[in-house]
């Protein structure tokens, strides 16, 4: 048990130091006896645990998007019966901004991208767990609310790609090209947006003839 409790640690601060230097450095700027020297155990110890590079990186990789979501959120139940659509979408796209914007998803995101075309399967797995379910869930939100009469949406799932990219597209683009060392946007600036995004998000889909629509 003592030894199984050991390689067990062993292996953790392996995959922890391939975490930090995988998003710090990328794939191709990381080598296994970084690795080593960062998870303070030796070169054999890694490549005991891990055959080579690329199943390191794999099994971190496909650990993080297993987490990608973050905590749950009150209105992911309670948005299909809101009583405000604008407070709680609102309330709800801060919440995106704050969980999207976390540094270390910025830059898991920028090292899935810069390696998709090496590993496409992961690429997929981070598009399927992160944009595609958050889209599906928006689009079960603006059906149950177009259902109710207060949105008006003819098509759920590119309503929800709009709403999407209307809360993130401004910060994630940013953060796509600028050190993450640094504070890219105050809490004010995130505030502006997520409400900015949710205004024009119901002057397109509000209600027919209201005045969110003018």
């Amino acid at each position: 048990m003592v030894e199984e409790g050991r390689t067990a640690r062993k292996r953790g601060a392996i995959v922890e130091a391939a975490r930090k230097l995988f998003l710090r450095n990328g794939y191709a700027g990381t080598s296994m006896d970084e690795v080593a020297a960062h998870a303070h155990v030796s070169k054999q110890t890694v490549y005991k645990n891990f055959v080579d590079k690329q199943s390191l990186f794999t099994e971190l990789i496909t650990s993080d998007i297993g987490q990608i979501e973050g905590p749950e959120h009150p209105l992911i139940e309670g948005m299909p019966h809101t009583d405000d659509v604008e407070r709680d979408l609102r309330l709800f796209a801060r919440h995106h901004l704050s969980i999207v914007m976390r540094p270390d998803l910025l830059r898991m995101r920028r090292v899935i991208i810069g390696e998709a075309d090496r590993f496409p399967e992961l690429a997929q797995a981070w598009y399927q767990n992160g944009p595609v379910r958050s889209a599906m869930l928006f689009a079960t939100w603006f059906q149950a609310l177009h259902e109710r009469g207060l949105l008006h949406v003819d098509d759920p799932e590119m309503a929800a790609q709009m709403f999407n990219w209307l809360v993130l597209s401004i910060p994630v683009n940013c953060a796509m090209a600028c050190p993450l060392d640094e504070t890219l946007y105050s809490d004010e600036e995130l505030d502006r947006i997520a409400a900015e995004a949710v205004r024009v998000f119901l002057a397109a889909y509000g209600p027919k003839g209201s005045a969110s629509r003018r």
